[in-house]
């Protein structure tokens, strides 16, 4: 990824350069801010072969739509440096941003779109497919396993409402209790319904033909045929050098990880700090993502706007007052301008 020269201070500091940050970046530089975006380089959907459900992009490779991004946000004059952060403290007149190769710069704002990290199941060879087929959203990859013999691996407490998602697009659908107890009630009764038969006990591996899934290895021995693999992952916020501005990620209220909370407009409870994307919302797609990202740069710029007319007003007012400090200073710069030019 090619680099640009970091600056000492900035308006404002993205940490994250996926879609939340370089839309943000790309607002910003639009309203003639100067943003820098700090790219760790590791994207979540890296593993995808393309982006989906995003208007005029569908299909698109995730690394070409992040260089388009990049490419994007220079030509208004915003930077995009390679580089992953260490520490954020926060100074007089905004914060300090730590590179972990010993750089830092300087920031009014930092916006945050990190993104999260998806914690899989330990099970051998699932990592290695994971984005191709293993999956989690059926938004994203539902159309490319469609009519496919799709299984669900339960590892949380989503996984009977995954398994009814993905009936969508399959009629042939296999719940895999796995580790968790089988569904009861009215859970049983749902995957019942939809013709989604429960196979107990647990899953001891992946079998992997020619580089393609074929089925799930049981514990006792048994494998199922399965050509895809769906698993709700526990998707944890990439926050962590946030903890020195004292916040913390809490535990999302349906159980799927932990995320670091927000108001709608990405402002956080330490001034100054905002967040867009996965990093507070774990199951925003791309499109939304990037939604985000752009609205949440709207209201930072806003904040700045209010923050220089602030500063405006109060130099306005001094220099109306004659005998003021500020008053005498300008006087003194016009004086001397006058005997330049004269």
């Amino acid at each position: 990824m090619v680099t640009d020269q970091l600056s000492d201070g900035y308006d404002v500091v993205i940490v994250g350069g996926g879609a939340a940050g370089l839309s943000a970046a790309l607002m910003l530089t639009r309203a003639r801010r100067t943003v820098v975006v700090i790219d760790a380089g590791a994207p979540r959907n890296a593993p995808a072969a393309g982006v989906h459900g995003l208007l005029a992009r569908e299909g698109i490779a995730p690394g070409e739509l992040l260089e388009r991004g990049r490419a994007e946000v220079r030509g208004y004059g915003g930077h995009v440096v390679a580089g992953e952060v260490g520490a954020v403290g926060r100074e007089a007149e905004g914060f300090q941003v730590a590179l972990a190769d010993g750089r830092s710069v300087r920031a009014r704002r930092l916006l945050v779109t990190t993104g999260l990290v998806d914690e899989l199941p330990d099970l051998p060879g699932l990592r290695e497919r994971w984005g191709r087929d293993v999956l989690h959203c059926p938004y994203c990859h539902g159309w490319e396993v469609r009519d496919h013999a799709i299984g669900v691996l339960a590892c949380g407490p989503m996984a009977v409402r995954q398994a009814l998602l993905f009936r969508q697009w399959s009629a042939d659908v296999t719940f895999f209790s796995h580790t968790m107890p089988p569904p009861t009630g009215a859970e049983a009764e749902q995957l019942a319904a939809r013709g989604i038969p429960v196979v107990r006990g647990e899953v001891a591996a992946l079998e992997v033909v020619e580089d393609r899934l074929a089925g799930v290895r049981l514990s006792d021995g048994a494998v199922v045929r399965r050509t895809a693999l769906a698993v709700q992952p526990r998707m944890v916020a990439r926050g962590d050098m946030l903890a020195s501005l004292g916040l913390l990620p809490s535990q999302h209220p349906s159980g799927m990880g932990e995320f670091l909370p927000a108001e709608p407009t990405g402002r956080t409870e330490s001034p100054g700090v905002w967040v867009a994307g996965n990093v507070t919302d774990l199951t925003a797609q791309v499109g939304a993502a990037a939604a985000a990202g752009g609205a949440t740069a709207a209201q930072i710029n806003a904040d700045l706007v209010a923050e220089d007319t602030g500063q405006a007003v109060a130099a306005y007012r001094a220099l109306q007052d004659p005998f003021s400090p500020e008053s005498e200073a300008r006087l003194g710069e016009l004086v001397m301008g006058d005997r330049r030019h004269g």
